[in-house]
């Protein structure tokens, strides 16, 4: 089991919602934590080392952690330019792409911060086929994701202008390659979108996942706080497949509950020729 938290905001973080997303994981007990970027509100050490608590806390045994927009300094103009990820490599590593791989799960995360650009994100040309080339060589057992901090599909269109750069050019390629799922976070709404179904193109299913942010008071959109869950099987080819379950905080019992689950429908090929 996955579980998905993104947009900590941590400098904004709410301790009852810490806590019970805390209790959360040692219930749940799953494998692997993907930090979908936007960890911290200003990316100050300060932040950083209480994201780095709050993980620990978890008792997971892999964090895969990617950077976003708020987790490069902004109004420091020296280390923007110059060490734009000190704090966040202090407490989460210095590999800002980590890739994590079992026999049931494949997860290549892409650091899609840029410098010279404000909150949007970008995936390059080299990133897209170097993550098309891994991909390539997953095992049919395996569920493939890519994470991204900024999503590539949205559901309303005041949000289009928070959609990836270079992710026309990605998703295609992706799909080709043998992906199943491309997690994101940044816009704060969490939602599951068939990518195949708005990109009539597409050789193969491929879903959109984005998750709300997890503890934050910064919530938008009448969505309060939110992670999600993702339950997967490899045991055979013709048996791989996904749950996605959306668990949102519920104040008056100061718990995460499950509000939706959503069955994927997964290609059993690896990839299209």
């Amino acid at each position: 089991m996955l579980l998905q938290i993104s947009d900590t905001h941590f400098g904004t973080e709410q301790p009852p919602v810490v806590e019970a997303l805390v209790r959360l994981a040692h219930e749940q007990a799953p494998d692997l934590v993907v930090l979908s970027g936007d960890i911290t509100q200003r990316a100050r050490r300060k932040q950083f080392r209480a994201a780095r608590a709050f993980v620990d806390r978890l008792g997971v045994a892999v964090t895969l952690a990617i950077p976003g927009n708020h987790d490069i300094p902004l109004f420091n103009v020296a280390a923007r330019l110059f060490y734009p990820y000190a704090n966040y490599s202090r407490e989460f590593g210095t590999d800002l792409e980590p890739v994590f791989e079992s026999d049931q799960l494949l997860v290549i995360a892409l650091n899609t911060t840029r410098l010279y650009r404000h909150t949007d994100g970008e995936v390059s040309i080299e990133q897209i086929e170097r993550v098309a080339q891994r991909l390539e060589q997953a095992a049919p057992t395996q569920l493939r994701i890519v994470v991204t901090h900024q999503p590539v599909a949205v559901t309303r269109a005041q949000d289009e202008t928070n959609l990836l750069h270079g992710r026309l050019e990605a998703i295609p390629r992706w799909a080709q390659a043998g992906a199943d799922i491309i997690l994101g976070g940044h816009i704060h709404l969490p939602y599951v979108l068939a990518l195949h179904k708005q990109f009539a193109e597409l050789p193969r299913k491929l879903w959109a996942i984005q998750a709300g942010t997890a503890v934050s008071s910064r919530v938008r959109h009448e969505v309060g706080n939110s992670v999600n869950l993702i339950r997967y099987n490899g045991q055979g080819e013709q048996r791989r497949g996904a749950v996605i379950e959306r668990w949102d905080y519920v104040s008056s019992q100061q718990c995460f509950r499950p509000v939706e689950i959503k069955k994927l429908d997964i290609d059993t090929s690896i990839h299209t020729d």
